[in-house]
């Protein structure tokens, strides 16, 4: 057993937490601590990775897809748009720019979505 599959399970055990909670915290230390190659680096990174992933947030730069954002539009009474990959994530122009509710006043902008290109010899292509 990893010392941090040990050091979870005595935290667990002293709090005092229902079995199948702490059970479900504990299968999700342990499925963390199954990756050998963990290095100083990858392992604070895996750990930023693993929160941000458990706060529904996004890890790769959100894209103006439109299939990455629901119209909320209906129940703002504005336009309004909501990442689905990120649900702090809100847009009034349709993913092109939005705020994250946990950097209130920062607007960011999208990557462009990557568009499937014609193949070269398609018509209409030069």
């Amino acid at each position: 057993m990893s010392r941090l599959v040990e050091h979870a399970r005595t935290e667990l055990a002293l709090l005092g937490e229902d079995s199948e909670y702490a059970a479900s915290l504990l299968a999700a230390v342990e499925g963390f601590a199954s990756f050998d190659g963990h290095s100083g680096g990858s392992y604070l990174i895996g750990v930023e990775q693993l929160h941000a992933l458990l706060q529904f947030r996004h890890l790769a730069p959100l894209t103006d897809d439109p299939a990455e954002w629901q119209d909320r539009s209906q129940e703002t009474g504005q336009p309004m748009w909501q990442s689905r990959r990120n649900l702090e994530a809100f847009s009034t122009d349709g993913g092109r720019t939005y705020t994250l509710l946990y950097e209130r006043g920062n607007v960011h902008t999208s990557v462009p979505a990557q568009r499937p290109s014609a193949p070269p010899d398609s018509p209409g292509t030069s």
